[in-house]
């Protein structure tokens, strides 16, 4: 797995790398706009070549990770425009820095049913809008509320429900502390694995794009999304040992979400590597 953090950029998008350097991630996500808002400055020119230039001198995978804010399912009429307008904005400023995955939530709706096929409708308008090769990777979640994705039949439903040639372009993320809040035991290898056999059988794990690598405060199956470093929450390192030493996820970028304290996290799970 290539090793990494989702990083700050104030100063500009650009800085996210030296931060990396700093924290020796081998990959970055960052947040291309606020994580919190709508509205975002269009990104400056000089600072798109700086972001290039540095991608390329390091030669480190990036993602990106999309708004708060974003709900493409969304049941009211107003948020499901602004967050179909967002998630293709977020695809575009993607293809303008040059990076590959925009990592997403797919939002909630009351019906079940009804805000999968809202929500696909939603990403198929975006990638529409948006050609090109930046691809748009559904998180899996923990499932508060009335969230969408928080079981891979729901995961599989989404992109199912992108038509044609634009489903190419999604895949999927796997948030460790999602899925376990959601009710799939990872704490030990024997669970990792029949975990991975559950996501292959329902989406296929070649559209397993990406990883957030995050601990989980609360327990098993509690349907709460709280962030952990690794090791210290209720999922524990075997999950992570697992993980990192699988070696069909050899090239597959896996991002800290762990608040601060990324270079110790990072030194746990390199530990973990044989």
């Amino acid at each position: 797995m290539i090793l990494g953090a989702h990083e700050g950029v104030a100063g500009g998008v650009s800085t996210a790398f030296a931060r990396a350097d700093e924290d020796g991630a081998d990959s970055v996500q960052i947040f291309t706009k606020s994580a919190r808002g709508w509205e975002a400055k269009p990104l400056d020119p000089d600072e798109v070549r700086r972001f290039r230039a540095e991608a390329k001198r390091t030669g480190k995978p990036v993602a990106a990770h999309s708004s708060y804010l974003i709900n493409a399912g969304a049941q009211d009429g107003l948020i499901r425009k602004k967050s179909w307008a967002a998630l293709a904005d977020e695809l575009a400023r993607c293809a303008a820095l040059g990076i590959r995955w925009l990592i997403f939530h797919p939002g909630s709706h009351p019906d079940e049913g009804e805000g999968i096929r809202i929500a696909a409708e939603g990403m198929a308008h975006a990638l529409d809008r948006v050609p090109g090769p930046v691809r748009l990777l559904v998180e899996t979640t923990a499932g508060q509320g009335a969230s969408l994705g928080w079981r891979f039949e729901q995961v599989a439903a989404l992109r199912e429900g992108v038509p044609g040639a634009l489903r190419r372009r999604v895949g999927v993320c796997l948030d460790t502390c999602h899925v376990f809040a959601a009710g799939y035991d990872i704490r030990t290898a024997e669970g990792v694995k029949a975990t991975l056999s559950e996501l292959d059988r329902a989406v296929g794990l070649s559209h397993l794009e990406a990883f957030h690598l995050n601990d989980c405060k609360k327990a098993l199956g509690c349907r709460v999304d709280r962030h952990e470093h690794i090791g210290q929450g209720e999922i524990g390192l075997e999950a992570f040992r697992a993980l990192v030493n699988d070696p069909r996820f050899a090239s597959t970028p896996g991002f800290l979400e762990t608040d601060l304290r990324f270079k110790e996290n990072l030194g746990v799970l390199r530990s973990l590597v044989r």
